[in-house]
């Protein structure tokens, strides 16, 4: 079937193409809803360190971590390593930028590969943190915040602020603005928190409890963030797949309806050369 049999040819490559992006929006999908289910660690990890706050009174302890008036800022801009998140990783670009307009005495501190290549620009000083999928997320977040505690106890910065792609929602992901360090938020809850207790025994130095408390708020906060990149990853994917996957879809209609106009058309052919050929015969 001349015509028919070529236009089979590409309708069976875009049946095979529309059940891949289908099976890869899936995959989004899932991952998504997995990622977002797992958000409530993060909340029972907050609860415990409020519990902890019950016991112990640390408002008029000074630490450079949670209280510290050098304005010198580290703006942490965390990008996704992943396909289909150009747009947004432009948008989280843009929106660093514009926060070290607000803090001229800052320092950018590029997470991710993607987002280093985009800010990079001769005599930009910049730290970089890459292969977060190769390294994982945790062991990164460890990584950021050991250098954020470093420069900040070393008096290099002493504010931290991070911008990273949030989801809303599964139809919404936005760039995500957070002050980080001072982290004051832990004083603020100790403040709230605290109970009256007549006697605790206090075997370490209050500024070492604090700084330690504030080190395994960091790692937590940044680690929580990551994982809010990986979601959003995983929904902007599903999003550009789901586009693809209703243009295919579209296309295949268009391919399909010609495949059988095609092959009516060879039938058609096909009969009229069979009763030509039957009437010649005859005569």
């Amino acid at each position: 079937m001349g015509k028919a049999s070529k236009i089979k040819g590409d309708l069976d490559d875009i049946i095979e193409l529309v059940a891949i992006v289908q099976v890869l929006k899936d995959v989004a999908d899932n991952k998504f809803h997995m990622l977002a289910n797992r958000k409530d660690r993060f909340a029972r990890f907050g609860e415990s360190f409020v519990e902890f706050f019950r016991m112990i009174s640390l408002s008029r302890v000074r630490h450079p971590l949670v209280s510290n008036d050098n304005t010198a800022t580290g703006i942490v801009v965390i990008t996704s390593e992943a396909g289909f998140m150009g747009d947004l990783n432009a948008r989280v670009i843009r929106a660093a930028l514009n926060e070290q307009t607000q803090y001229p005495n800052s320092v950018l501190i590029a997470v991710g590969r993607k987002g280093a290549v985009k800010l990079a620009s001769p005599g930009r000083k910049m730290k970089v943190f890459e292969d977060i999928e190769a390294t994982g997320l945790y062991p990164v977040a460890v990584r950021i915040k050991d250098y954020l505690i470093e420069e900040v106890m070393s008096g290099r910065l002493g504010k931290a602020i991070v911008i990273y792609p949030w989801s809303k929602n599964f139809l919404v992901q936005k760039p995500r603005v957070i002050k980080l360090l001072p982290c004051e938020e832990l004083l603020t809850k100790q403040a709230d928190f605290v109970d009256s207790i007549e006697r605790v025994i206090e075997e370490s130095d209050p500024v070492d409890i604090i700084g330690r408390l504030a080190d395994m708020w960091l790692v937590c906060r940044i680690y929580e963030m990551l994982h809010d990149t990986s979601i959003s990853e995983a929904a902007a994917q599903s999003q550009q797949l789901e586009a693809s996957l209703q243009k295919m879809q579209k296309e295949k209609k268009g391919v399909q309806l010609s495949f059988n106009k095609a092959k009516k058309s060879d039938i058609d052919k096909s009969m009229r050369e069979v009763f030509t050929a039957r009437m010649m015969s005859r005569r």
